[in-house]
């Protein structure tokens, strides 16, 4: 079986219903949240956000919001002060240039403060089905283990050559299946090399 098919198959086995386990109800929640989400996990984002989107759902409001209530909130998620000055900030954009509305298109997100080629390609990806590759630590460690990047590629090559690797309707599925994989099963440390489907390809079990 080509490797490509092992891959998807694998996964698909492992992982069928893997999906963003970010709590948003909307675009603008889901951006947020990934900002937040930075060094930290969805867990961690997640016990702060029901009080943050509960009083702060939309771009108007984060904008008038005051940054020690942000901070406050959002405190144990870490780096608090710096994230909660930026998503202030991209409330602002998103509110004075968006009018209030996450855009679909990568270059206006990528030109809202805090946003990157990651978190843009998770809200294409999620919010309006645009494929795109979103690669996060798990999606890096997986892609260099399981042969597909080297271990010198950064992020941008590491994307690259995942798109050429696999099909382009499967992207958003597969970057979700990536990240469960690397979360819970092929994991930095300790992972669970036993009755792992991909020990032939697999430059940590060799």
């Amino acid at each position: 079986m080509e490797k490509t098919e092992k891959i998807i198959e694998g996964l698909n086995q492992l992982f069928p219903d893997a999906y963003c386990q970010l709590n948003h109800r909307n675009s603008f929640e889901l951006l947020i949240a990934v900002v937040l989400s930075a060094q930290t996990t969805d867990e961690r984002v997640n016990s702060v956000s029901g009080e943050l989107f509960e009083k702060y759902g939309n771009a108007q409001k984060l904008a008038n919001a005051s940054q020690e209530d942000i901070e406050r909130i959002i405190r144990p998620i870490g780096l608090y002060r710096m994230k909660a000055k930026n998503i202030i900030s991209l409330a602002k954009v998103l509110a004075d240039q968006f009018n209030g509305i996450v855009p679909d298109r990568r270059v206006d997100l990528e030109s809202l403060p805090g946003v990157g080629r990651k978190t843009a390609n998770v809200i294409l990806s999620n919010c309006f089905d645009v494929p795109a590759f979103a690669v996060d630590t798990h999606v890096s460690r997986v892609s260099k283990r399981l042969r597909i990047a080297d271990e010198n590629d950064d992020v941008d090559k590491i994307e690259e050559k995942l798109m050429s690797c696999f099909p382009e309707e499967l992207w958003g599925k597969l970057h979700h299946q990536f990240i469960f994989f690397g979360r819970y099963k092929c994991k930095a440390r300790n992972p669970e090399c036993d009755n792992c489907p991909f020990r032939d390809l697999c430059t940590y079990f060799e």
